[in-house]
């Protein structure tokens, strides 16, 4: 039987959605209850699939990439899969998702210069067979 997430559990989940090194013993201390029942519960968590993995956030700037693009793909419908895959294994692509809306994936795209981004649209993402066409945006700003 699946465990019903409970008021705790959704605030331990957004904790560590802020910062995913927040000790447990400031988690207990938020919550009121013990840090061992912290890890009880975040082992919990894990184990119902709620919480994947742990990771970071990084200034893409700091690292030496001056644009950052959410990349808009459109594919023949055979084979949107077949490109997300693709794409996910490219050093370039951070992230990929597959969606509904105004484009069939999207992915998000670092590049140490215009020239290169160019370079990965043309050359890279819209060189792969199905694709029908690659919508830049680039992020000026990230807000939250």
């Amino acid at each position: 039987m699946k465990k019903a997430l409970d008021r705790k559990d959704l605030k331990i989940v957004e904790m560590l959605l802020e910062d995913s090194r927040t000790p447990f013993t400031r988690i207990a201390k938020e919550l009121d209850v013990t840090e061992a029942a912290i890890r009880k519960r975040i082992k919990t968590l894990e184990e119902m699939g709620v919480i994947l993995k742990y990771t970071i956030e990084v200034d893409s700037g700091k690292l030496g990439y001056s644009i950052v693009s959410l990349t808009g793909i459109d594919a023949e419908a055979d084979k949107v899969i077949e490109i997300a895959e693709k794409l996910k294994d490219f050093d370039f692509t951070k992230r990929v998702f597959i969606t509904a809306g105004d484009h069939m994936i999207m992915a998000e795209i670092w590049a140490k210069d215009k020239d290169e981004l160019v370079k990965i649209l043309s050359e890279e993402i819209g060189a792969l067979e199905g694709v029908k066409g690659v919508y830049p945006a680039i992020v000026l700003e990230k807000v939250k």
